[in-house]
């Protein structure tokens, strides 16, 4: 920041800067990223906005890192994570929040380092596949 620079200045620019990134539509070093804004370093994503590093995700927004994603955002470091939101380091979750290092969650909120869950109780694997295989057609979540 410059030496001497006003409340008012700061005030300006800051909103001249939001403007100007609201207003840029193009991606920056992406492959084959069709129908996607904003996106940098990624590779075959498609519909997708505001997505860094990310690889095949689809209908997706302001996820890095995620591979395999469909119908998410706020996503870190996840993979084949489907309608999930805020989730970090976590695969395969199906309608998730706030998950953090898990795998195979479905409708769960807010669990760390779980696998096997569904609406936040565990489940042994072979129940698990059971349910969330009906619930997922149900759901048409693919």
């Amino acid at each position: 920041m410059r030496a001497g620079l006003s409340r008012a200045d700061f005030e300006s620019e800051l909103s001249r800067l939001t403007a100007a990134h609201a207003g840029r539509k193009g991606n920056e070093g992406c492959v084959e990223c069709a129908s996607s804004e904003r996106c940098v370093r990624c590779t075959f994503c498609k519909t997708s906005r505001d997505l860094v590093g990310c690889h095949y995700c689809v209908d997706c927004e302001k996820c890095s890192g995620s591979t395999h994603c469909r119908a998410s955002r706020d996503l870190v470091g996840c993979t084949h994570c489907i309608g999930c939101e805020r989730c970090s380091q976590s695969s395969y979750l199906m309608r998730s929040m706030d998950c953090t290092s898990c795998t195979y969650c479905f409708g769960c909120v807010g669990l760390t380092n779980k696998e096997f869950h569904i609406l936040n109780e565990p489940y042994d694997r072979s129940t698990y596949f059971a349910i969330t295989s009906k619930l997922a057609r149900e759901l048409r979540l693919g």
